[in-house]
Parts: C-alpha cells; structure tokens; sequence
C-alpha cells in the first residue's frame, strides 16, 4: 500500500515537472536590423520583466524560458529611439519578432560642428543645423556637389550663363555671394572657386553636408550672411578599402569615381579618391546654334591622411587638385578661334590646388589648431575678351574649448591672407591714370569668443561676438544670440539673431560682366553690406507604434540689409552698373520639411520654401532680380525587399522670378513661368558588394526656351558689329536688329539639358 502511494505522489511529481517544463519552454527570437544592416549590442526585453537578451554581432537575440501571457517587447540601442511591439504568447509557443529600426533611428543624436564650432549632436546644438548624407544624394546622381544640392530645400543651384553654364548657391533666395562654402570647416571656397570650383567638388568625397541657414558671421566671418555650407570629407576610417561609382547619361555625361584606403604603418590611414567627369558632346535641340551644354573635362585628385595620436587627439590633413577644361558657344567653335573675333566662344581653364589640416595641440587644455592654403589659376576668354586670374588664400586659426560650470566657452583667433590679381579694371589702381592693374592683397585677422550656458536642461544660451580687422574697410563687429529650449527630445524650439557684413568681389558678384556682352561700371566707392538677421525653427519628431516616422522642422526668418551691393543690368543694356542700394533690402519667409518613413518601405522627404526678396530704393520697392517666391522640393522612396530593388523619385518645383530684359522691345518674358525638373531611378542591389542603378532625368523633358523665341539674344551676331548705337549709348532698332537688342546670355534661369536616360553601377568592398 505504501509503495502505491509513493508510486503515485512520484508519479504527479513527474507530471507537475513535466507540465512546469512544458510551460517554460515558450521563446522568442528574431533579428534586430537598420538601412538593411544587424544592429549588434542592442537591448531586447519584455517590459515589466528582467527577462532579456542583447543582440550579437549579427543582429540575432533570443529569450528562453517565458510563461504564457501576453507582453509588450521593447528594444532600445544607442543611436535609435527605443521600439515596442505587443504581442501574446502560450505554452511551448516559439514566436519569432523581428525589428527594423531604420525608421527609429534618432538622426538628432547625429555630430553636428558647424553651428557652433566644436562636435555636439543636433540635439544639444543651439544652433539648427541641416545634415544630409550621401545616401539622400544618391536618390538623384549627380558628378559634383553644385548639382546635387537642387534637392535641398531653401537651397538653389542657380546657373548665371547660358554659354558657359557657370553658377552660384542660393540659400533662401539670397545670392551666391551670401553663401559661404566651407570644406572640413575651412574657408577656402571664395571668389574666383565659388563661380567655378564648385563643380569641382565631387559627391565621392562626401561624408556629410552640413547646411545652416541665416548668417554666421560671428564665427566664420565675411561672407556667411546668408548661410553657410560646411563639406565634411570622409574619415579613412569611415571609408570602403575600395570603391567605384560610374555612370553615363544618354546626352553623352561620362562620371567616374573611384577611392581606396590603405593604412600607412600602424597608426596612419590613408583615403584617395580621384573623380574624372567628360562631356564632349555638341546638343543644340534649341536650335539657335549654341551648345545648349558647356563641353567639360574635368579631373579631382583628393588625398586625406589621418594619424592616430596619444590620447586620441587629432590629427588630419588632406589636399585636393582639380583641372578642368570647358568651352561653350557657337556650334562652330573650335580651340584655334579662342580669342578671336569670328566664331564666338566660351573657353575655361581652370587649375586649383588646395592644402587643409587639423592638428590637436599636446596640451592639458582643448587647442586645436586649423590651416589651409589654396591657389586658383584661372585663364578664361568669353569670346575676344580675356579674363586672367589668379588668387590665393591663406587661412588659419586656433580654438580654445573649455567647459567651466555652466559654460562653454569657445575662443579663437583666425588670420585671412587674400591675393588676387586679374587683367580687369576690378584690380585697376583708382590713382592712376593709365589704370595699370595691381594685385588685391586683403589682410583680415579675426578675434572671436562664444560662450553656450545651460540655464537647465532644457534651456541653453548662446553668446557669441566677433572682431574683424579688414585692411581695406577697417573694424568690423558681429554679435550673435542664440536660445535653444528642449520641450523634450522630440520637440525642440530654436531662436537665433545676428548680424552680418560681406565685402564685394565683382568678378563673383557677376560674371556676365566679362561675357564680351557688358562693361562694369562703378559708380561710388562700394561700402561693405551690413546685415541683421533672426530665425525661429521648430523640430518636432514623432515615432508611431506601428513603425512609421514623421519629422517636422518649420523656421520663420527675417534678414534686414544697409548698403546691399546691387548691379544695374537694365539702366543701360552694355553695362553692369555697381552701387550701394540707397535704401534698403529685404529677405523674409518661412520654410517647412517633413520627413515620413512607413515600416513598409516607402519613405517621403519633401519641403518648401515660401519667401519674399525685395530691394527699396527712393520708396519703391520691387522684387530681387533672379530670385523666385516659391520653391519646394522632394524625394520619394520605396523599397522593394524581397526584389533587392528601391525606387527613387525626386523633383523640385520653382515659382516665377523676374529676369534681366534688354530693353522694352525686347520680346523674351519678363518672367519666367512655374517649371519643375523631376528625375526617377531604379536601384537594385542583389549582387553583393555592387549596386546597378538608372532612370530618367527631367522627366518632363522641361527647358527654359519653351514660351521663348529665343534664350540668348543675337546669336546671330554675338561679336555686337552689325549693332548700331545712338548718341545717348542706347540701341537703334534696325531690319537686321528689328528688337533693338545685343548679345546677352544672362538671360538665366534654369538649365537647358532636356529629357536623358542615366545608367550606373556602383562597387564597395570593405
């Protein structure tokens, strides 16, 4: 009997065990991933349990033992914002739960430098700072960084001439000169480099943009009153060991890129990087027998060295050599008429050469010293007038960065040596007679000190001032005010205020001035712009369950110009007539993007920009040549996982703006009309390590002379010897000139390449 009850008490001990056991064996697995790629070292656990996992190094995480119910499973990593899924589970249940966090990664804990001057995230930066990747230009190829930032919204490539296609940035309607370009932080884009060098920089070299919107004179001086543009290069480290990227167009465009990192002993890496862009095709589909194209070959040879160095300090540097040769005009044309008189024609010779460098002190305290030096050769002829230039550019400075307390002290000193010397009266000396040209030498030393408090953590103020000593204009002066308040980190309010000077450069104020089509004519002695700015923006983030995200950045701004630099194209059709405005200019608008990524794929990016430019003089006030009311952009993604293929479709759309007319009877409209450029390509990337990528650009076939009788005047006649002029300068209407007109490509707008098919492929090994 006794054995009967011990035989049966074991027996439901076995029983109880096994049902214990077979309640126990519920688990979950799964795979947490981003971009497409494992996320190692995350956290995965159900809430309000100590039941967990980290993932390892592919992505892979599994929880045993879980009771039956149901749970709310959560991951967390740094980098991204955490994610929750609910889910139900029973007995013996094996549940596989994947994450993908490319939707939940927080782009506002991404190292921003040039708000402030020193490495932060977005987040803690009073400063608001627009950062896009070479992953966002890709959705539209581009051969160079002037092209690929059309899908930036606020931000305008604006082309200047119909023959040679040269070009400046816009940011919020303002022209090029107000936009500063910085590479790795370095001034070193200017003048002569800010009208050509800009379709220099290849996209390969890219590993950031870093855009601010509104002036930043007080860190970085001249120039910075519009906005600044900062090229952040790749870090060896950062790169592929090898990589290529080639494409061609049905126009006949031919981009190469290529880079390889290799390592330099133990503690040095080296990136080289080489981009070779050709176009010789002859495209005229506007038939005014002028290329509707410039014919381009251009090369860019980059090297960047990185050391590594006791206590990881810092210490890079990296130097850059671009030739390009590039001609456009009359379908005729050939290299033995360059400079002649017969066959009109536009040719280019550009060399340049550049040395940058970061270099940490072996101190206890924070210095870190910055240098640069770049030489611009430039030999130019627009038609039978020559333009011979050279100029070079000495740059550096030192920063003191200290935290004490509550605040943050940043400190520096900078020296600017300018050399620049043309064949032109830009250069001409005003006290002499036979107005003998001499070289420009601009000696600017700066003085500089910023201080970011954190009143809590929610709020921060930034104080900054700057002192620049100008050698030709004197002291100069430029405070700036800025205050962050962190509702939380998904609502964040931002507001800045500055003032801002710019100092004229004629040849980058406008180049048509050397076309052979118009004289520069300065009327006074030219003041330096002063400029008072303010900005609002608001950032607003919002992660659903469900796996989308949507991003909001909204910014209202307000710029108020004294003594704007303004040329006259209307006055006198032969002349580019220079003055200080007598009254006063004004920039203001508001500007809106919205960033929505869906957990099935489809991603939009758009934005717009709705704005008013303005220029009053004598109490009228009329709208800034050149500049459109209205602009938005946007990109639209989706990718298609199990065809390993993604779709990209992008566009910018444009409001009317008012254009240089050469007289009344001129017949070409006085503005241009709506007009949009949109592109569409098809990524597939199932092969590992490559990418095939292709599309159609302008997918509207859209170009400025559509509407137009013609784009630029007399082509026929571009040398102006069958013009007859009056006794007061103005042109005399005749049977050959019936509209009174002369050669005039400045007529500008939009570019003139139509529809094209584009085709790609894309290498990477690590």
């Amino acid at each position: 009997m006794k054995s009967r009850i011990l035989l049966s008490i074991s027996t439901a001990i076995f029983v109880l065990i096994g049902q214990l056991s077979m309640a126990q064996t519920a688990s979950i697995s799964g795979k947490i991933i981003s971009e497409g790629k494992p996320i190692e070292y995350a956290n995965v656990a159900l809430v309000g349990t100590s039941t967990g996992d980290v993932t390892d190094t592919s992505g892979i995480y599994k929880i045993k033992n879980i009771k039956e119910g149901n749970f709310v499973i959560r991951t967390t990593c740094i980098g991204f914002n955490k994610m929750e899924k609910s889910i139900s589970i029973k007995e013996g249940e094996k549940l596989t739960i994947n994450f993908d966090l490319t939707n939940y990664q927080n782009t506002l804990n991404e190292v921003v430098i040039t708000g402030t001057m020193k490495e932060v995230s977005r987040l803690e930066s009073p400063v608001p700072v627009e950062v896009y990747t070479p992953t966002y230009f890709k959705k539209n190829p581009t051969p160079n960084v002037f092209e690929a930032l059309q899908n930036v919204n606020g931000v305008k490539p604006q082309l200047n001439c119909n023959v040679c296609n040269t070009g400046d940035i816009h940011i919020n309607g303002l022209e090029g000169p107000y936009t500063m370009v910085l590479i790795d932080g370095m001034p070193i884009v200017s003048s002569l480099s800010t009208v050509y060098g800009l379709s220099g920089i290849p996209n390969s070299l890219i590993e950031r943009i870093e855009i601010v919107k509104g002036p930043a004179s007080s860190l970085y001086g001249s120039e910075a009153v519009g906005g600044l543009i900062n090229i952040i290069t790749k870090k060896p480290q950062n790169a592929p060991l090898i990589s290529a990227d080639v494409f061609a167009t049905s126009w006949g465009e031919y981009n190469t890129d290529i880079s390889l990192k290799l390592n330099a002993g133990k503690k040095a890496r080296v990136l080289t990087g080489i981009n070779y862009f050709n176009f010789q095709n002859r495209v005229d589909h506007n038939k005014d027998n002028f290329t509707d194209m410039t014919l381009q070959n251009r090369i860019s040879v980059f090297q960047k060295w990185n050391f590594e160095r006791k206590d990881n300090r810092i210490f890079s540097i990296a130097a850059r050599y671009m030739y390009e040769d590039r001609w456009g005009g009359d379908m005729r044309w050939e290299k033995q008429f360059r400079g002649g008189d017969s066959i009109y024609g536009e040719s280019i010779y550009t060399k340049r050469w550049e040395v940058l460098g970061n270099y940490q002190l072996p101190t206890k305290e924070k210095l870190m010293l910055c240098f640069s030096y770049n030489s611009h050769d430039q030999n130019s002829v627009y038609g039978k007038t020559s333009y011979i230039a050279q100029q070079n550019i000495a740059f550096s400075q030192l920063t003191w960065d200290r935290k004490i307390g509550k605040n943050d002290f940043l400190l520096g000193t900078s020296l600017r040596y300018t050399f620049y010397d043309d064949n032109t009266p830009t250069t001409a000396s005003a006290d002499t007679i036979n107005q003998q040209t001499k070289p420009q030498q601009t000696w600017l030393p700066g003085l500089f000190i910023q201080d970011e408090i954190t009143i809590t953590d929610k709020h921060k103020v930034l104080l900054g001032l700057r002192f620049d000593y100008n050698s030709y204009h004197g002291n100069i002066f430029t405070p700036r005010l800025a205050y962050k308040w962190t509702l939380n980190d998904k609502n964040i309010l931002r507001l800045n205020a500055g003032t801002g000077y710019r100092v004229v450069n004629l040849f980058t104020e406008d180049h048509a001035a050397l076309t052979g089509a118009r004289v520069v004519e300065i009327k006074n002695e030219l003041n330096p712009e002063q400029s008072y700015n303010v900005n609002l923006n608001y950032i607003r983030k919002i992660y659903t369950k469900n796996g989308t995200f949507i991003g909001i950045d909204a910014s209202a701004f307000y710029t108020y110009f004294e003594d704007r630099i303004v040329g006259d194209y209307e006055t006198d059709p032969n002349k580019i007539i220079y003055d200080n405005l007598n009254g006063y200019a004004e920039s203001k608008g508001v500007s809106l993007n919205i960033d929505i990524a869906f957990n099935n794929g489809l991603k939009i990016i758009a934005g717009g920009t709705l704005m008013e430019n303005t220029l009053t003089e004598n109490g009228i006030t009329e709208q800034q040549i050149l500049t459109e009311n209205f602009t938005g952009v946007w990109a639209v993604s989706y990718k298609i996982k199990k065809a390993k293929l993604s779709i990209d479709y992008t566009g910018n759309v444009y409001s009317p703006m008012r254009l240089p007319l050469l007289s009344d009877t001129d017949p070409r409209s006085p503005n241009s009309p709506w007009w949009s450029i949109q592109n569409i390509q098809l990524i597939f990337d199932g092969i590992k390590n490559i990418q095939i990528y292709g599309g159609i650009k302008n997918l509207l076939n859209w170009t400025p002379n559509k509407g137009n009788p013609f784009i630029i005047a007399r082509t026929n006649d571009p040398f102006d010897k069958e013009v007859q002029f009056g006794s007061n300068g103005q042109v005399i209407a005749t049977a050959n000139n019936p509209y009174g007109l002369t050669f005039d490509p400045t007529y500008m707008y939009a570019p003139n390449q139509g529809a094209r098919v584009f085709l790609g492929v894309r290498y990477s090994f690590k």
